[in-house]
């Protein structure tokens, strides 16, 4: 990373905001007319599980997301199943991915567009419509799949923008 890179980087960090990797966003993920509430970044793991699949052989499938949130060097929330985001000051989210793309490399995560489908709480989400996950970095779980039921976590990094309509 360049001199600059980690600069930029490291402000992001202690500022709480995130510069997008893409301007603008691919269409898939793009969330015109929205206006950003929140940015944070996550730090956590994508835990999978080994299950059967139609051919009777053994995958890894997805079961969940495990991720501390934190903005201007302080944790400010959690990242957990459903998917669920969750802020310190007790508002939280549920949403469904709507549009998706290719993380930068074969371990990263794609990035996402979701759709909130459930709020619950007052605070910074209450009025969030559209959560963003992007600048994803690891997550893709590798290796053999051998036993039922066996639970194995990649970690992975990542922006996650929280956006409301107008």
């Amino acid at each position: 990373m360049t001199l600059l890179g980690r600069v930029t980087l490291a402000s992001m960090l202690l500022t709480g905001s995130a510069a997008l990797a893409a301007d603008p966003l691919p269409a898939p993920i793009a969330a015109p007319g929205e206006t950003t509430v929140l940015t944070v970044h996550a730090e956590g793991a994508q835990v999978y599980e080994c299950k059967p699949v139609t051919d009777g052989k053994l995958a890894w499938s997805f079961r969940e997301p495990i991720a501390t949130l934190v903005a201007g060097g302080k944790t400010v929330g959690r990242h957990y199943a459903g998917p669920n985001w969750e802020d310190a000051d007790g508002s939280a989210v549920i949403a469904r991915t709507t549009g998706d793309v290719p993380g930068a490399g074969a371990s990263d995560i794609p990035w996402l567009k979701l759709e909130v489908i459930s709020r619950r709480g007052e605070g910074v989400l209450t009025g969030v419509t559209t959560v963003q996950r992007i600048n994803t970095s690891g997550g893709q779980l590798t290796g053999a799949c051998d036993k039922a039921g066996l639970l194995k976590s990649a970690p992975y990094s990542a922006d996650y923008v929280f956006l409301r309509k107008g």
